[in-house]
């Protein structure tokens, strides 16, 4: 006999799903509330790939596509309130249309206690920017609102290490001794978003090859470094400062011979603890996920470096610095933060590993003594010169990822990578030439290993190997740590394997 009452409970739970706004609009309704994939996708439990996979046409099931329904339809409901709300406003009848397009942004700015050289007019400034005098009001400004861009050249006698540069007159041009144009606060052009360039190169090789997976992606690959300076030129668009591709550099800086190395320690571990407890223990070693795209967010100098000597860190700059690195005794257990070095004296290294270990000499980890600076080749620094780019390449690997299309993510792979390793002295990028910069990004790469590295054992792990800027080795229930996956922040499973031997008795 059939089971009613078991068909009339299948009825009475059963529902419909949900539905949901079109791939496009979900994603639309995220960025008009300015939140990233990151914070979606923690107040949904879920991974930030995951959230890219919904926005790419990907229909989630069960409970959490009723919470991602609720947050799309509040979404949509904010935003036109939001929009229902706003009046604009009139222009001012004296003010250009093009002028009316521009945004104030008074972010990295201070008032001078005695008025300095505006980089670009040259005339008392009572304000920096970012560490540049110069004007707020571009009425003020000796320039007339032309901002000037100076080609920096090597200095014909340049001063030696040991005599910092003279500073310069109240009459001279700034940018010529700094290498980096400056536009006034407050005049900074608003600028639309990003085309997907990325995108768009990926349909083209697929295109022009037929739709051939593996000659597409070859295409793709031998094409990354140009590919990835037209999209820096493109996410620099509107920016506050012009890159300079090719300012002078010291000595320190360059190759000491056609196949030699300079004279910069970038602070790559490659570490490995020494003992383990008794027993058999099973390893596992962890992948840290582009580990060159995440240290594209690091202290970048502006421009031309400048020499200073003294025990003395200025935050708002970066470069390189000579230092006597502190004593380090927990080696046992955790990495020496500059890295494996048995040279003894001092040592040049990056703005990474300097704050990284003036940060752990503070009063909150109090793990060494504080290095000894004695000089240093600086220049005002901003964390965010690259941080558009950074997010370009990071969304469209996100999208790879959630669309199983490897052919964009060994491309965009490609872009970040090579992007890193030519800007020093390389012949196959021509457009920038900024070994210091080089030299920073893979430091941050290695600092950031370290963080990992110090967590886990912060958390209760075994750290047993740190190697490089992607691998890391520990015992323990690593998961409880690190979230697993293959966006930037996650890590993925290299290997597990087993060390040690059984007690006997």
């Amino acid at each position: 006999m059939t089971n009613f009452d078991a068909i009339d409970a299948l009825l009475a739970g059963a529902r419909k799903e949900v539905p949901l706004p079109p791939a496009e609009e979900r994603r639309a309704l995220r960025e008009g509330l300015n939140l990233s994939r990151a914070q979606l996708a923690q107040a949904l439990n879920v991974s930030p790939s995951t959230v890219g996979g919904w926005e790419a046409g990907r229909d989630p099931s069960g409970e959490v596509r009723e919470k991602y329904a609720y947050f799309l339809e509040g979404a949509r409901t904010k935003l036109a309130a939001t929009a229902a709300e706003e009046v604009p406003a009139e222009e001012p009848a004296d003010v250009a249309p093009a002028e009316a397009e521009q945004e104030t942004d008074h972010d990295d700015v201070e008032a001078l206690s005695a008025p300095e050289p505006c980089v670009l007019c040259g005339q008392p400034a009572s304000h920096q920017v970012a560490g540049f005098p110069q004007h707020l009001d571009l009425a003020d400004c000796g320039t007339a609102g032309h901002a000037q861009t100076v080609e920096p050249a090597p200095p014909e006698n340049p001063a030696p290490r040991s005599e910092p540069p003279r500073p310069a007159s109240s009459g001279s041009a700034g940018p010529a001794a700094r290498g980096v144009k400056v536009v006034p606060v407050g005049r900074r052009l608003k600028t639309a978003d990003t085309p997907d360039l990325i995108g768009s190169a990926v349909a083209a090789a697929f295109a022009q090859h037929s739709g051939d997976v593996a000659a597409a992606t070859a295409a793709l690959v031998k094409r990354a470094i140009p590919d990835a300076m037209a999209l820096l030129d493109e996410t620099r668009k509107g920016g506050r400062y012009d890159i300079v591709a090719h300012p002078w550099l010291p000595d320190i800086l360059r190759k000491q011979t056609s196949r030699g190395a300079d004279q910069i320690w970038e602070a790559r571990p490659k570490w490995s603890r020494a003992e383990l407890p008794p027993g058999e223990h099973e390893v596992t070693a962890l992948d840290v996920n582009g580990a060159y795209l995440s240290a594209l967010k690091t202290h970048l100098p502006l421009g031309q470096l400048e020499h200073s000597t003294g025990n003395h860190h200025d935050h708002r700059r970066a470069g390189v610095h000579l230092i006597t690195a502190p004593v380090w005794e927990h080696e046992a257990y955790l990495p020496h933060p500059i890295g494996s070095r048995d040279e003894p004296g001092p040592l040049w290294v990056t703005e990474p590993t300097l704050r990284l270990l003036l940060r752990l000499s503070g009063p909150k980890y109090g793990l060494c003594d504080p290095p000894e600076i004695h000089e240093s080749w600086t220049s005002g620094a901003t964390e965010n010169l690259l941080e558009k780019f950074r997010v370009a390449l990071k969304d469209a690997r996100e999208r790879a990822i959630a669309e199983d299309d490897e052919t964009t993510l060994e491309y965009v792979k490609a872009m970040y990578s090579k992007f890193v390793s030519t800007m020093g002295e390389s012949n196959y990028n021509r457009e920038l030439y900024r070994t210091d910069w080089m030299h920073l990004i893979r430091s941050q790469a290695f600092v950031n290993l370290w963080w990992k590295a110090h967590r886990a054992y912060d958390e209760g792990l075994m750290v047993v190997r740190a190697m490089g800027t992607d691998e890391l080795h520990v015992i323990g229930d690593w998961r409880a740590v690190f979230p697993e996956g293959r966006g930037v922040t996650e890590v993925k499973v290299k290997d597990v394997y087993t060390v040690g031997t059984g007690t006997t008795d």
